[in-house]
């Protein structure tokens, strides 16, 4: 088996994979509707409850096919009751993708809003769920991807349960990285894609979560076709198979990439990123880049740095220069600055970053940036 030249991908997903779950992908041909595959799938929907240690006869894992935007979608469109209204705890671009969801559903919501460089106000959303009883969902990202912050998720799902809430999760960027426990963080559904944290291909997206919840949801108002949570999970429930054509290849490179995840094992894969964010932190620190998250505040996995106040500063040219020898670096996602990206996602570790960086220096020198990097205040 010859290698594939290997980039090192330091955007926040699609993420650096291996060669062994890339060459997962060829495989002879299949119908999905075989029993034979829809015996990976289940083992496949097992394997993900049990990422975040959750018990395969509480909660479920539902697939679908798509990025991480059709979770958001699925969930929020499928779990809110008639007349009932949802909250989203909103400090980044991926909550306020879960807003935008309620207004083109037409979903009665509370956009709950914070600054995109600071965690969520607890008292603030716990005044919302008093103040408006008949809020039944309540949604939040677990690491905003375009800032990097962390979010408490544990003590936001303990207030959304107080008040008698479905708290939802996305953890995209997140899952299979950070180690969640479903339970223990009090989250009744959590999501993510193949591409992010599994380190697999995009295609492949899903949620896990309750079944006695989704079974509920069964007689809420049905506002999607594509995207019904308890549809495709029913339809798994009665034949093994997803409800609409899955993407095969992809499923392949997933089962392999869960074998190597559980080959490394959740503690050393988790103390491997940190490695990686240790190792970028560092390599920005010393060229003097100033972050928008506080260091108490980072999830661990995005570095978010603004743009120096330096005129030969040109993202495209320093983009360019590390893409042609092999490295991906992504642009920010904040509205009221310029920052740029570098992620600890994929099959990578601190001496990728090691040789980014000796890249990324040549990139600022050949664009006459000064070093250490300068900004004005």
């Amino acid at each position: 088996m010859e290698s594939i030249k290997r980039n090192v991908l330091l955007n926040p997903g699609p993420s650096t994979t291996t060669d062994t779950v890339k060459f997962a992908q060829v495989i002879p041909d299949i119908c999905p509707r075989e029993r034979e595959f829809g015996g990976l799938m289940k083992g496949l929907r097992e394997d993900l409850v049990k990422i975040v240690h959750g018990d395969t006869e509480k909660y479920t894992s539902v697939l679908f096919c798509g990025s991480g935007t059709i979770n958001i979608d699925a969930a929020i469109n499928s779990l809110l009751p008639k007349d009932r209204k949802a909250l989203i705890v909103n400090n980044g671009a991926y909550s306020a993708r879960a807003v935008e969801i309620c207004q083109y559903y037409g979903l009665d919501y509370i956009d709950l809003q914070f600054p995109v460089d600071r965690q969520p106000d607890l008292n603030k959303v716990e005044e919302a769920l008093k103040d408006n009883p008949d809020v039944a969902l309540v949604h939040t990202t677990h690491n905003e991807t375009g800032t990097g912050i962390l979010n408490p998720i544990g003590e936001i799902g303990d207030l959304a349960h107080k008040y008698g809430a479905v708290f939802t999760v996305d953890t995209t960027s997140t899952y299979a990285m950070r180690p969640i426990d479903i339970e223990k963080e009090n989250i009744d559904f959590c999501m993510a894609s193949a591409q992010k944290g599994l380190a697999a291909f995009t295609g492949l997206s899903f949620i896990v979560g309750n079944r006695e919840i989704i079974e509920r949801s069964a007689a809420y108002p049905r506002r999607s076709y594509y995207c019904n949570l308890f549809m495709q999970y029913d339809f798994f429930e009665r034949t093994g198979e997803m409800h609409f054509t899955p993407p095969v290849q992809t499923i392949y490179a997933v089962i392999q990439a869960i074998k190597e995840y559980w080959s490394e094992g959740e503690e050393a894969k988790w103390a491997r990123h940190t490695r990686v964010f240790n190792a970028i932190n560092e390599g920005l620190e010393e060229l003097g880049f100033r972050q928008v998250i506080r260091p108490e505040w980072r999830a661990g996995l995005v570095s978010s740095a603004l743009y120096p106040d330096d005129p030969n500063w040109s993202f495209e040219n320093i983009h360019d220069y590390c893409y042609e020898r092999g490295f991906t670096i992504y642009p920010g996602k904040i509205s009221a600055a310029n920052t740029f990206r570098l992620c600890a996602l994929g099959a990578i570790d601190e001496n990728d970053i090691r040789d980014f960086f000796a890249v990324f220096r040549e990139a600022l020198a050949s664009c006459k940036v000064q070093m250490p990097v300068i900004y004005k205040d």
